[in-house]
């Protein structure tokens, strides 16, 4: 019931589902007053949403600061989270990445680097209906074409959501008392929350944010397109 709730609230969260109700809503008001107050805040919140240098300032503030890779110490166990590939889209031969890609690149470089002696991958779906391969193994795959050895690689494919990425990853580690210094892989618009989520759990993490939706600060013309 909380999964499907969880669902509901993420579609309803969406800005453009808030723009088209405001506008909607006043089109229907026949209190003028009502009518021009409605109408301008769905103006307004489509002004905010479409404007790069606005979002920007937005992203910024909310996502954390990022982490030069060759200032990461080492860790036992990089902890990458999934929701970032396309696991009904045919065919299934391959991986049909979206946006986030970064989370598994990144950690894939720091394994390489030496900055990872395994690679944990948290995910299975997000979708209510049965899918055709978990998130984790999709990320597998890339890990596995990239060189790292499967030994290095441990999966978790139970999870729906950021709370159950917590909650089976920490049963996972049960059985790997040896990992024990944990960095936390996720995209940094995301990160808030999956942090919050893994000490909920009681498990003890660094963070590394991935897939910037920011850029540097400017007011070129060409940020306005």
């Amino acid at each position: 019931m909380f999964f499907l709730l969880s669902k509901l609230l993420q579609y309803l969260a969406s800005p453009v589902v808030w723009i088209f109700f405001l506008f909607v809503l006043g089109l229907l008001f026949r209190n003028q007053a009502k009518k021009k107050l409605t109408l301008r805040a769905s103006f307004f919140l489509l002004l905010f949403f479409t404007n790069p240098i606005l979002s920007n300032e937005a992203w910024l503030a909310w996502e954390p600061e990022a982490v030069l890779m060759k200032e990461v110490k080492p860790y036992d166990a990089g902890i990458v989270l999934t929701g970032v590939t396309e696991v009904n889209r045919s065919p299934h031969d391959r991986v049909h990445y979206k946006e986030g890609a970064e989370r598994i690149l990144d950690a894939i470089q720091l394994y390489k680097m030496g900055k990872l002696q395994k690679i944990i991958i948290s995910g299975g779906s997000g979708f209510i209906k049965e899918v055709q391969k978990t998130e984790a193994s999709n990320l597998q795959q890339t890990a596995l074409y990239a060189g790292v050895p499967a030994a290095d690689i441990l999966l978790e494919e139970r999870s729906r959501n950021t709370h159950e990425n917590a909650l089976y990853t920490k049963e996972l580690l049960q059985s790997q008392p040896q990992l024990r210094k944990l960095l936390l892989i996720t995209s940094a618009f995301h990160m808030r929350r999956a942090q919050g989520c893994f000490k909920k759990v009681g498990l003890e993490i660094d963070t590394f944010p991935a897939d910037f939706q920011t850029h540097d600060r400017s007011s070129q013309l060409d940020d306005l397109l």
